[in-house]
């Protein structure tokens, strides 16, 4: 694999650019819904895991171009419908003073909308980062090295996408309007037939997945993070100074804070941070993949800190003046702490699931950064409602932390803090569990060895075939 397919990866770069652009206009969406459905939380099922069925079927039936094709025109029908959703005023839910107002055909159209969303975007995410790196020769030790520059490559395409969806797009829109061993054993008086019994790779395949679940779960309480950033901070920057001198800066354009940052230190990070650390730790990339993963936890639990300090001087100042009101962009200390966090993060999943991964499941694998990312944004719900029924007749509002809207008279600061905290011990655990993990071999395309069991012998297909081969070219020449 040479230099022309090397660059084919790299041309996969502006797709996922493009793509963010659509993806971050969920923000700007959920914004909307959450004004006028009535609802005020619970539209993070825009993240629930429907799209692992994409991500199968990418593994197993179908090539990762099909696949992204395929979810590609799901997720542009999906959006078809919302946008029909929004558009037509007999599809608004009307005031009915409940949690959730939506009911009959129009809630049924709703959520199956988002869940084919969910799964066309999911697809897509899962496959098309796999896709271009399948393009390089880890064998190549010049081409090993620009696989770890391309998926730091594929993040910055991907904020900068994000950037321009929650910008220009926003601006557009708001101003013109087991016991696993077992399953390779026949039994006895069995066939050895599919779905009846494994490989031996198969089983490995799968000790390797379980073996980086509890590094999935380690990473889901940082996307709880941001999700609330995504959605307590626009709520904060209604209540702050929108103006930058002659500029009013929309609230839902206030994500576009941590993709500046990530923007600008994707190329630092790429072209010092990255060759400087190579002469010190003789690393292809520079730190190991769950070193970097590390780094990110740190920097979120410190985000959530000052998180609450910001939210601490915007509650002062209100109580003080509410005419004046300090400035939308104290929120970019938060933002921007979290966006090198999200960068230390997600580079480091991607490409730490990459190489992990067996080389027939490398879409599955990658697709496990959106699963933490999905579990976060779900727990981010449920976490909020927990919060406010623990805290209910405990705040002047009788009503917990969280309650409505008038942020003046909650105690998101309290919360930001707690998340702190959980933010701390969660990476106590990560420590350990990165600690317990042993990488994979080097060998990017290397098959596990069988393990001898006792009773019947291990079925292995890929030995059965190259047997009836070897046995037709016999046949053929006699």
């Amino acid at each position: 694999m040479g230099d022309e397919e090397a660059k084919a990866g790299d041309t996969t770069l502006p797709f996922h650019g493009a793509k963010e652009k659509v993806d971050s206009l969920l923000a700007n969406v959920v914004f909307a819904l959450r004004q006028h459905s009535h609802k005020p939380h619970g539209f993070n099922i825009l993240a629930l895991p429907y799209w692992w069925l994409g991500i199968f079927i990418s593994d197993t039936y179908l090539s990762r171009l099909s696949t992204c094709l395929l979810c590609g025109l799901l997720e542009i029908l999906a959006l078809v419908m919302v946008t029909i959703q929004a558009y037509s005023h007999d599809l608004h839910p009307q005031p009915c003073g409940k949690s959730n107002c939506l009911k009959g055909g129009m809630a049924i159209m709703f959520y199956i909308s988002l869940c084919m969303l969910a799964m066309g975007t999911g697809g897509v995410r899962g496959s098309l980062p796999a896709l271009g790196a399948d393009q390089f020769n880890q064998k190549d030790p010049k081409e090993a090295k620009a696989l770890a520059s391309y998926f730091n490559w594929l993040l910055l395409s991907t904020t900068i996408g994000a950037a321009i969806g929650v910008t220009a797009i926003v601006w557009v829109s708001t101003t013109v309007k087991w016991f696993l061993d077992k399953a390779a054993v026949v039994c006895e008086g069995s066939k050895p037939e599919p779905w009846t019994v494994c490989t031996v790779t198969q089983v490995e395949e799968v000790k390797i997945l379980i073996r980086m679940l509890p590094i999935v779960g380690s990473t889901i309480l940082l996307n709880t993070c941001l999700a609330q950033l995504q959605t307590f901070s626009v709520e904060q920057g209604n209540f702050m100074n929108h103006k930058l001198g002659s500029i009013m800066v929309p609230a839902p354009s206030i994500p576009v804070i941590p993709l500046i940052f990530m923007s600008i230190l994707i190329p630092i990070y790429d072209f010092f941070f990255i060759p400087l650390a190579r002469k010190i730790t003789h690393h292809p990339s520079g730190i190991t993949q769950l070193q970097r993963v590390g780094v990110g936890l740190v920097l979120s639990a410190i985000s959530m800190a000052v998180a609450g300090f910001v939210e601490v001087k915007r509650k002062n100042q209100a109580n003080l003046d509410p005419t004046k009101p300090i400035s939308l962009f104290w929120l970019s200390f938060q933002y921007g702490i979290f966006g090198i966090a999200d960068m230390f993060t997600l580079v480091g999943l991607l490409e730490f699931f990459y190489k992990e991964a067996p080389a027939g499941m490398r879409s599955l694998f990658t697709s496990l950064t959106w699963l933490s990312q999905s579990c976060g944004y779900f727990l981010s719900s449920v976490l909020v409602d927990v919060i406010n029924a623990v805290t209910k007749g405990k705040t002047r509002s009788k009503q917990g932390w969280l309650y409505g809207f008038n942020l003046n008279d909650n105690n998101l600061d309290l919360f930001y803090w707690f998340l702190a905290i959980l933010s701390c011990l969660n990476f106590l655990v990560y420590l350990w569990l990165a600690s317990w993990y042993k990488y994979k071999s080097e060998d990017p395309d290397s098959k596990p060895k069988p393990k001898a069991l006792n009773g019947t012998p291990l079925i292995n297909n890929e030995s059965t075939q190259d047997n009836e081969v070897k046995n037709n070219e016999a046949s053929s020449s006699d």
